[in-house]
This record gives C-alpha cells, structure tokens and sequence, in this order.
C-alpha cells in the first residue's frame, strides 16, 4: 500500500495501526463501504491498482511532453486526481529540475567534489525531479520500492524512481511533513502555501504562476 501513497510502516506481518490506517484510507479513496473492512472485492481493487504502477508500466522520458505525461498518469495513479494538485506537481517539477524535466543533482552546476566537501549529509545529497535528501529517507524509499538506494543513492537518479518519489512525497508529506491535499484539495487551491511541502516558502510565487499556467492545459 505504501507505492500508492498511503504509509503502513515497518511490514512485519501483523496489521497494526498504522496499516488499519492506511487501509481505511485507502477504503476511503477508493472504494465505499466500511473503511475497515477488508472484502474480496476490496483486495482486488488493491491489487488492480498496484497492477497499474508495477515495473511494467514504460514511460517515455526522452522528451518533456513524454516526462510530463509521466507525471500525469502518475498522479493518477497514486491518488493525486485533482487537476489543481497535477498541475502544482508539475510546477514544482520544471522548477526544481532547472526547466529540463529531467532528475538533477543537488547544486548540479558544481563537482562531485563539490558536495563532497560541503554538504554534510553527503552522499545523500539531494536527487530526482526533487530533491531527495537524508540517510533516512533513502532508506525508507528502498524500503518502498525493493531497491538498495542506501549502497547506491544515484538509483534516485533513475527517471521511474525519480518519479515516484515525487509523487508520493507529495501525497505523503514525505519531504516536509507537508502534504499537497493540505493546500490543494476540493474545497480550496493555494498555489503559494503549497510551495511548504518541497521548501517553506523560497520561490512560492513564481511556482504558483507555473501552476496555473499548467492548470489551463489541463
């Protein structure tokens, strides 16, 4: 359940509160009915959408029109359905990647060396269409995803990876503690305080106006 958003924690085979949790609101989000009831019908919803984000699925990212349409469906199919959230995401996507819509590194304009002298979190050092930072959350991402981004951080550079992790990170708060739907919901769109779940309040306006620019094409 954690691929589409909705954190269980540790697994160690016991549904404990945090996995009751996250099925109810996945049971919420997804299918009516009791949220804590765990049917047939259910599972099989589960698993049909965790059949739609498995590795099979083959996105173009050579492009920005393909990287975008990534992004799209995978807002999609994470949970992340408004129109007004896919466009912030969007936003903070062409922002932070430097208007390429690719993976970027951490002050990708200096030397490895570079950061390896001054980033004292260094080599989990910032990666992907956001920045992903700290020990711990490559390692609570490898647990997510089946991958050893701890032995190797620049699997965070992989555009599949990238793109899930920005997704998630948003629909979770995983970056901040922020989450998109605290600003961006059915009842209200705040383009600028969004900018709290990546990084306070740096640019907040300049990404706001992308969003909406995004918005109208959408």
């Amino acid at each position: 359940m954690s691929l589409l958003g909705y954190p269980v924690g540790e697994i160690d085979g016991l549904i404990g509160p945090k996995t009751r949790n996250a099925w109810a609101e996945f049971k919420t989000d997804v299918f009516f009915g009791n949220p804590g009831l765990i049917g047939k019908e259910s599972i099989e919803t589960l698993q049909a959408k965790l059949d739609d984000i498995g590795e099979g699925k083959i996105h173009d990212f050579s492009t920005k029109s393909g990287t975008i349409e990534a992004i799209k469906w995978e807002c999609r199919a994470q949970g992340v359905e408004l129109n007004t959230q896919t466009a912030y995401v969007l936003a903070t996507t062409q922002w932070e990647s430097n208007q390429t819509f690719e993976p970027v590194r951490e002050a990708y304009w200096l030397s490895e060396n570079w950061r390896k002298t001054h980033l004292r979190y260094y080599p989990f050092y910032g990666r992907g269409f956001v920045q992903l930072t700290w020990k711990n959350n490559y390692e609570k991402y490898s647990r997510i995803l089946g991958v050893d981004m701890v032995s190797d951080p620049d699997i965070a550079m992989r555009s599949n990876v990238a793109l899930f992790v920005l997704v998630h990170g948003f629909k979770t708060g995983a970056f901040t503690g922020r989450k998109i739907a605290d600003y961006i919901n059915e009842t209200k769109t705040d383009f600028v305080r969004a900018r709290r779940c990546i990084n306070g309040t740096d640019r907040a306006h300049e990404i706001a106006d992308i969003a909406n620019e995004f918005l109208a094409d959408l």
